[in-house]
């Protein structure tokens, strides 16, 4: 069966294309299609892989000005040929979904969220540096956009949702079913430390919709120290609300990285977020994760037992939480243990073995969202 991989872009690096670096890992034959390719930005690996861009990649200033050109994606995914291919595995947050296959090929889309800026357009735009007649350009092309989103989820055959709670939104704006593979983590990265130092650790990018703003007011109440390790055009503001016990390391390297995760007394995470992969690196670093309780969190986070969940997404609640977890006891294997249910190696068997079983037939029409085959 000849195989190819679709993904939206390519010009940046973080979890969706880490996945479409573990796709080729798993077929590393199958070529891999997408809108726009620039492999500056992208770890050295990629400059291997057999990338074929769409008519997009040769307009003018297209890898700076990417968002500009967002009537051009629909058209540029649908021109893909991909006649000649039995199976499509696309990843997506956006567009990848619409590519338009042969009448017998199977297509299996890994959706990572259905479009942010489409269905949640406010909570995207509040991060994004935009002038105001750009905005408003953007709200007049959204209504098409939404309405392309919605026929062209038709096109796939099969859905796999990153969490539980992307499956939902699956059902909410496309009426699909899914079957759910969560994220994967590469818990071989990490390790557990018999030092534990006094310290609370933040990894983010530093960007509005983080809200690590909650967690710098919640320090500056309890006055403990906290560590917050990534960058972004928040960062200013985040250092001038800080107290001095807060200190902010920038990015790092990853040998820094895992020893600051192993020895700290416990992650914070407060921002709601699709999945959320830091909260299971600090777990498979044998360390508790206190986290806001809505979005990914909720899949990855075991109240009481690998970490505590504060509600609401305040300050003051923060706090509380901090303060409670004094009194929980935390088994630093067991949490690792824990977040090995989200390690690559089982991430791979889980997508092999859903796409085998949709290429024998062993899988009906429909799948249901609680990750098991329907009959």
């Amino acid at each position: 069966m000849k195989l190819a991989i679709v993904h939206d872009y390519l010009n940046q690096y973080g979890g969706a294309e880490r996945i479409i670096e573990i796709f080729h890992e798993m077929f590393p034959e199958a070529p891999i299609y997408t809108s726009v390719f620039d492999p500056e930005t992208l770890p050295p690996v990629f400059r291997s892989m057999d990338i074929r861009p769409s008519f997009m990649q040769r307009l003018p200033f297209v890898k700076r000005y990417l968002p500009y050109y967002l009537p051009f994606f629909p058209v540029a995914f649908e021109q893909i040929d991909l006649r000649n291919y039995d199976v499509i595995l696309s990843s997506t947050t956006a567009w990848g979904k619409g590519i338009i296959t042969s009448p017998d090929a199977l297509h299996v889309c890994y959706c990572n969220t259905p479009m942010r800026f489409a269905w949640r357009y406010h909570d995207y735009m509040q991060d994004k540096e935009m002038v105001f007649p750009i905005r408003q350009a953007l709200t007049l092309v959204l209504h098409p956009i939404r309405l392309w989103d919605v026929v062209s989820a038709n096109y796939v055959d099969y859905f796999i949702a990153n969490s539980y709670n992307i499956s939902r939104r699956i059902a909410k704006f496309y009426r699909r079913e899914s079957h759910v593979i969560h994220c994967p983590v590469d818990c071989s990265r990490y390790h557990i430390s018999d030092k534990i130092d006094d310290y609370y650790l933040i990894v983010s990018r530093l960007r509005e919709y983080k809200r690590v703003d909650v967690a710098i007011r919640a320090f500056n109440l309890l006055k403990r120290p906290l560590i917050v390790i990534g960058d972004g055009n928040d960062r200013a503001r985040l250092q001038r609300m800080a107290e001095p016990h807060i200190r902010f390391l920038g990015r790092v390297d990853e040998e820094t990285l895992q020893s600051y995760y192993a020895r700290c007394r416990a992650f914070i995470f407060p921002g709601e977020e699709d999945f959320g992969l830091t909260p299971i690196e600090a777990q498979a670093s044998g360390r508790p994760v206190i986290a806001f309780a809505k979005g990914g969190a909720l899949e990855t986070v075991v109240d009481g037992k690998t970490g505590r969940l504060f509600y609401p997404q305040t300050p003051e609640a923060l706090a509380e939480a901090v303060r409670e977890f004094d009194s929980i006891s935390v088994d630093p294997a067991g949490l690792r243990a824990h977040a090995m249910q989200f390690d690559v190696s089982h991430f791979k068997q889980k997508i092999r073995a859903y796409i085998d079983a949709c290429i024998t037939g062993r899988t009906s029409c429909s799948v249901n969202v609680s990750g098991s085959f329907a009959s």
